[in-house]
């Protein structure tokens, strides 16, 4: 398991300048071309984060990856110094997907008109009419990658203004002394249902209750909210260590959950089984998915653990994964629309009222623009 990091600062990302957009044209959520209100951000994603993209090794030498995330078109590129580069996949001149085009190394080729754009998002030729205006300018998206953890992450601006924070991993996935495995799958339902589904701990003892992990613990429980220097706890008060029992939302340059369920002897020697989950809009109804399943062990009790996740743990979490899928993905797109809440759900209701006050201020901060 070896992380590699693309500094921000060599690749902090671009948007095209206001010096390159003809006067008086207004000016839209960066990927966007039209004006967005907070139900279209909370449904597509909040942006001025930092998401996970796809997995690093999705992204070959060579390789012209096209992926739609936040409801955006995006191209993904490896340049001739090996560092992943994300631009929206339009050509700066006729707006055709340069996905289509050629890798050139450090720059990608429009196969329209041959309009080669750099891994900035600057126009660096224009065969059909060289020393044209549209040379030397910046006049692509280009985002601010990182690469770690086995994935590209990449920030998402709200606006060309936009100052990018720096980049932090969970505290599980930076700790060398932590052990994880990566985890990808695209799902057929909102994002935001699986934020709803890591914030409800009480769905373990229930939908998951056959599993190798969840089967032990009571099936009623009372929660609080314990909040942090960084999101909140949202945990059971009468039992701990048994089962799905307390989950913790973070807010630091990503949001994430961070949890953890207590293995039984079967599964080896070590600490407790701990996850990191996240989810990445693709479009209103699409979501990818990203966890890391991690343990904090050493030495020979190390290479056990590894040896067991690979033979036999990895499978047993995916019917877990799969048991979450088949019930977020049978829901009805307006579920979370009419509902009758009650205690369990007090961490479910936290979250959608943060997302919902933050799809509020950053709607208002596009209509000021």
């Amino acid at each position: 398991m070896t992380m590699t990091t693309s500094a921000t600062t060599e690749h902090p990302g671009t948007v095209p300048t206001p010096a390159s957009r003809p006067l008086g044209k207004k000016k839209y959520a960066v990927g966007v071309r039209h004006q967005m209100d907070a139900a279209e951000l909370a449904s597509t994603g909040l942006r001025d984060r930092w998401y996970p993209i796809i997995p690093s090794r999705f992204v070959g030498t060579g390789a012209m990856v096209k992926v739609k995330r936040l409801n955006v078109d995006w191209l993904l590129f490896r340049d001739a110094l090996g560092r992943v580069r994300m631009l929206e996949d339009r050509c700066p001149h006729r707006s055709a997907p340069l996905s289509v085009g050629q890798h050139l190394g450090d720059r990608v080729a429009c196969k329209y008109h041959g309009v080669q754009v750099d891994g900035s998002g600057k126009v660096v030729s224009v065969p059909g009419m060289p020393g044209c205006a549209l040379e030397g300018k910046t006049a692509t998206v280009s985002l601010a990658v990182v690469e770690a953890a086995d994935m590209v992450f990449a920030f998402m601006p709200l606006t060309e203004d936009s100052e990018v924070p720096e980049f932090k991993l969970p505290d599980r996935l930076a700790d060398p002394e932590v052990s994880w495995f990566s985890n990808y799958a695209e799902w057929k339902g909102p994002w935001r249902f699986y934020m709803d589904n890591v914030l409800d701990p009480m769905h373990g003892a229930f939908l998951h209750r056959e599993s190798h992990s969840m089967s032990g613990g009571d099936t009623s429980a009372r929660f609080r909210i314990r909040e942090t220097d960084r999101g909140f706890f949202f945990e059971k008060t009468d039992q701990r260590g048994v089962n799905f029992d307390w989950v913790e939302f973070c807010r630091e340059g990503m949001d994430y959950v961070d949890l953890e369920i207590p293995y039984a002897e079967s599964a080896g020697p070590g600490g407790v089984f701990g996850i990191v989950g996240m989810s990445t809009p693709i479009d209103q109804q699409t979501s990818a998915v990203f966890h890391w399943r991690t343990r904090r062990v050493s030495g020979w009790e190390r290479d056990v653990w590894r040896f067991m996740y690979k033979a036999t743990l990895e499978e047993k979490h995916w019917v877990v994964l799969e048991q979450d899928r088949e019930v977020l993905e049978a829901l009805a797109a307006d579920a979370d629309r009419e509902e009758n809440l009650y205690q369990h759900d007090l961490g479910v209701a936290r979250i959608r009222r943060i997302y919902q006050a933050d799809a509020r201020e950053q709607a208002a901060k596009l209509e000021a623009l």
